[in-house]
Order: structure tokens, then sequence, then C-alpha cells
């Protein structure tokens, strides 16, 4: 393991598919320009065009072949195909559990062993392909609040690999909003339009800006927008304010009516048929806690 492999590894996890064949694999990870323009209204490919020319730097050397590259106007995807006795490869295929696409991946226990600077580099691969921070995302509408918002579509498990690799780090969450009826339908109002599953949407992590500086971005416009929106929130709010655990505050409670869909087959088996009244619950019992 090194910091590029680990880089490698978070880009795969956080927005990547493989396809197996005997002989060779094809890895693919996908960039998504989440907004078409930045807050300054500066286009998003351009940026990340512009990026991807040291992120190619970074990993040609690793994989040890020139990375191919597709864009289109809503995303960038790179490519690379090697054969699976070749050493990366066979880490790649061991690291990321039996998922072949990001959202069946999981971290292999291995990995929460690896060096402090390691991790934050795997943490950073994720957020580069997955995560994003706009200064519409404040917290509690709270002036200067701002966060970076990781989004995982379908993955349970992840979002709490990925909360505990945050700990590992000592990066505290500000919240998880689940893609769980108990959040994303709190009060039944799109049950009851006929929505029923309007609740099924991707999970994001949300983390105050200043506390995500020790991992940062590669990707050259999130970081720029990274270190603004976290000179502005230390404005506003005091760093130890924004430095705390879940468990280290007072845990918010609202009581919910229960939704019909607590039951539904796409939770996992440990939540399934439960109901909650806090984000702190539901990630606690999928293991993200002290």
């Amino acid at each position: 393991m090194n910091i590029e492999m680990a880089y490698l590894l978070g880009m795969i996890i956080g927005n990547g598919e493989l396809q197996q064949y005997s002989t060779q694999t094809k890895v693919t990870i996908d960039i998504p320009h989440k907004n078409l323009y930045t807050d300054d209204m500066k286009d998003t490919a351009i940026y990340v065009k512009a990026s991807l020319f040291d992120i190619q730097s970074t990993l040609e050397p690793l994989i040890g072949q020139h990375l191919t590259q597709s864009e289109t106007r809503y995303s960038t995807k790179i490519t690379f195909t090697k054969t699976n006795n070749e050493y990366v490869m066979r880490e790649i295929l061991r690291l990321v559990g039996s998922g072949v696409h990001h959202s069946t991946m999981t971290m292999n226990d291995e990995l929460f062993s690896i060096t402090t600077d390691e991790k934050k580099s795997l943490l950073r691969g994720i957020a580069d392909v997955t995560g994003y921070i706009r200064k519409s995302n404040i917290a509690f509408g709270q002036e200067g609040a701002h966060r970076v918002y990781i989004e995982i579509p379908g993955n349970w498990y992840m979002v709490i690999d990925i909360a505990n690799m945050l700990k590992a780090v000592d990066i505290p969450i500000q919240t998880i909003d689940f893609g769980h009826p108990n959040f994303r339908d709190t009060n039944l109002d799109k049950y009851n339009a006929g929505k029923k599953y309007y609740w099924k949407k991707e999970h994001q992590i949300k983390i105050f800006a200043n506390e995500f500086l020790p991992i940062g971005f590669n990707i050259k416009h999130k970081q720029e927008a990274l270190e603004r929106y976290s000179d502005e929130l230390l404005e506003f709010i005091a760093p130890d304010r924004t430095h705390k655990f879940y468990w280290e505050k007072n845990i918010r409670r609202k009581t919910k009516p229960i939704h019909p869909c607590e039951n539904d087959n796409i939770l996992p088996i440990e939540i399934r048929g439960k109901h909650f009244e806090s984000w702190t619950d539901l990630a606690g019992l999928l293991g993200y806690g002290k």
C-alpha cells in the first residue's frame, strides 16, 4: 500500500466499476460534473479536465499505463485494463470486497490498518468522485455553516465504512442523511401524495467544511470552494463547535409517525422493520459509533 494506491482505491469504491473477464479486468471511474457550473459560474467540466492532468501523473506510474478518458456534458470517465495476475489488479480485487460496482463494494478490514496519510488519500479519492461542496450546503440554514456532502447511492455498508474511516483520522460527521423512510419522508407527505418510494435516495454524509480540510480534493474547483467556504465558516463558528462526534453532543430526537415502508426489502436486515427518530441510532446499529 502507498498513498497513490490508496487514492486509486478511493476513486474505485467511491464511483467505480469493475468488468471482470477470465484473464483481465477493466476499471472505469466516473467523475460526475455534479453541477454544470460552480458557484462563481465557472464550467466544472473544464476544471475536471485540468485536474485530471495531475491525477494522471499520480496514477499512471502506479498502473504502468495510460489512462483513457471520455467526457460527456455531465461526467468524465477514466478507464484502464490490466491482467488479473498483475499485482495492482490483484490488490484492487482483494481490497474492494466481492462487489464489481461501487454500489456493492465494501472496504476490506485491512484498509483500517494502513497509515493515517494513506487513509486520508483514500478518503480524498472517494471525495473527488462523489463529494461536493456548494454554498447551499448549509446546516440548519445557519450563516456560514458550510458542509461537504459525500453521496453514496444505495450502498448502506459503504456509508458506515466511510464514516469509520473518517473517525479513524479524527474527522467528525455533522450528520448522515440516510436514504430511509424515517429521514427522507419524515411526515409521510410524499407517501400520502402517492409517491410511496420517494425516500429511496442516495445517502449523504455531511461534514463541516473546516473539518474536511485535512482530506481536501484533487479536483481543483472543489478544493477552491472548500478553502473559501471553510474560511467563511470560521468567521461565524468557532472550531471547537464543529469538532464534535455525535456521541459527544446532545442528540436531537424528533417524534415521527411510523412509515409503512420501514420493512421494505431494500433496507439492510439489521434495520429492517425498525423505526428511527435520530440518524445516530441507525448509524450506531450499523456500526458507526464511539
